[in-house]
């Protein structure tokens, strides 16, 4: 489990909240130390001089029942023996530790102090003169002076500043989350607009340099495009004319034509690989389609009288796909299976919903691979042992892998059990 966010806006929010807490809790203690405590003293120290004056005559033996009645009359300030005290409220009030104890040092004796609170706040004070009386004394507009006011308003500035920070580090995480979607579409084969320079010094420079990356990448592509267009098409020139050549050789020299015009196809195969590799199928605009329907277009262009094509389609959501593209995936596995396989050919689909991907397989009976050959075989240039020939450029599985991971998706390619070779190719569920 994580405690802490990994991410820097989650980590800045968190730490302008844990600044905030800490500033308020000091603000607390210093609103209960500097005025709360004092308040306290003040009132105490006039509720000790009061219970001296009831007493100022001396303790329990000279208590006057009358003189204490005209007390309350003119003061509001009752003296009670306990057993009268506890039917007045004294039973429910409640006991103060911290006021008993500076009220003992004020009445220089042993005192107890509680409160009752009703329409009014009742101090009960148990004074050292007279340990058998209580005197109660009423306090008016003391709930006024109740901590919830500084309790919310303590809250409400915390929350406020929170919400601040918030909007604040979203407002300024704003431009990386842009780079970040810039980047993986530069990743993919995309290249957006030049983002817009904003936000601090420092994104702005990350910006302008992502910006020129992009641009130079984006150039890079198009020349590379460029330079493979003319060569295939400078080379094209010359293999047409040598096939034009090979059309004139007598009978005698066939077995020389067949082996030329061989060659030439082979070539033209090579170079319509190389272009397919470089062509920039990322860069058509991707839209929501049924991959069920791409599945049973390319299956109706692929039949074969030579191998079976069985189909075993799933119900299955729309996704986001660049469609010329998936086709060409799926076309290239199935010619590919054919070329391996004598026997029959399987394409599946399904829905895998807890990963939020849909799949399809191309499965044939072929030799398989090896699996140390497995991750190697999507590298340009690359082909595999014997199992499953050596003729070829290398770039079909190349070919395959960039436009996949062109939509967000994975291809993965496995044994079968009984032999053969599975390839998996995964995209994700429109969101």
């Amino acid at each position: 489990m994580k405690l802490f966010p990994r991410s820097a806006f989650g980590q800045t929010v968190l730490l302008i909240g844990f600044l905030l807490l800490i500033n308020q809790v000091v603000s607390y203690l210093s609103v209960a130390i500097y005025v709360i405590k004092p308040n306290l003293e003040q009132i105490n120290q006039l509720l000790a001089k009061q219970v001296k004056v009831v007493f100022i005559d001396g303790g329990d033996a000279n208590f006057n029942p009358q003189l204490a009645e005209a007390f309350h009359r003119e003061t509001g300030i009752g003296v009670y023996r306990e057993q009268d005290a506890l039917m007045l409220g004294l039973a429910d009030a409640a006991y103060y530790p911290y006021l008993s104890m500076q009220m003992t040092e004020l009445l220089e004796g042993e005192a107890e102090v509680r409160i009752s609170q009703g329409e009014e706040y009742l101090f009960w004070i148990r004074p050292p003169q007279a340990p058998q009386l209580w005197v109660k004394i009423p306090l008016h507009g003391l709930e006024e002076a109740s901590f919830y006011p500084l309790i919310f308003y303590l809250v409400v500035i915390g929350g406020l500043s929170v919400a601040g920070g918030y909007l604040f580090v979203r407002q300024l995480n704003r431009p990386l989350k842009a780079l970040q979607k810039a980047a993986i579409d530069v990743s993919r084969g995309k290249f957006p607009e030049p983002l817009k320079e904003q936000g601090s010094s420092e994104i702005v420079s990350v910006t302008q340099a992502f910006n020129r990356m992009s641009t130079g990448i984006k150039q890079l592509e198009s020349d590379r495009s460029l330079l493979m267009a003319g060569i295939s098409h400078d080379l094209r020139t010359p293999l047409t004319r040598i096939r034009l050549a090979s059309e004139m050789m007598s009978e005698d020299e066939d077995y020389l034509k067949e082996g030329i015009e061989k060659d030439i196809d082979d070539m033209n195969s090579i170079i319509d690989q190389f272009i397919d590799y470089i062509r920039h199928d990322m860069m058509e605009k991707s839209r929501i389609c049924q991959m069920n329907t791409l599945i049973r277009e390319v299956v109706e262009l692929e039949k074969s009288d030579q191998h079976q094509l069985h189909l075993d389609l799933r119900e299955l959501p729309k996704v986001p796909m660049v469609y010329p593209a998936i086709k060409r995936v799926l076309t290239n596995l199935i010619q590919n299976a054919y070329k391996y396989s004598e026997k029959d050919v399987e394409v599946r689909s399904g829905h895998d919903k807890q990963r939020g991907v849909v799949y399809f397989t191309v499965s044939d009976r072929g030799p398989g691979i090896s699996e140390k050959d497995v991750e190697r075989l999507f590298q340009p240039f690359t082909q595999g042992d014997t199992a499953r020939g050596t003729k070829g450029s290398g770039l079909g599985l190349a070919i395959i892998k960039r436009i996949v991971d062109g939509h967000g998706g994975r291809v993965s390619l496995s044994n079968r059990r009984g032999g053969g070779l599975e390839a998996r190719v995964e995209l994700p569920v429109a969101e």
